[in-house]
């Protein structure tokens, strides 16, 4: 019986993805942007701010949230 392994030497562990983005929890992204966690996980689910849901949890990327705010403050 063939055994197949998936490669996941792309997938990283710790706090930067591999352009070196700061990737960071709802708690942490919400005292980045000085809102409510609930508002920032609101946002995250209504597709008003960048995130991705991992499992239960939001994850959003520094580099993104710098870029969003750039564009919704312009």
């Amino acid at each position: 019986m063939e055994e197949r392994f998936r490669d996941y030497s792309n997938i990283y562990i710790g706090g930067e993805d591999a352009a070196g983005s700061q990737v960071m929890t709802s708690v942490e992204a919400a005292d980045y942007l000085k809102m409510h966690v609930k508002t920032v996980c609101r946002l995250a689910k209504e597709g008003k701010i960048p995130a991705k849901k991992v499992g239960s949890e939001w994850r959003f990327l520094r580099s993104v949230l710098d870029r969003w705010l750039a564009e919704e403050l312009v």
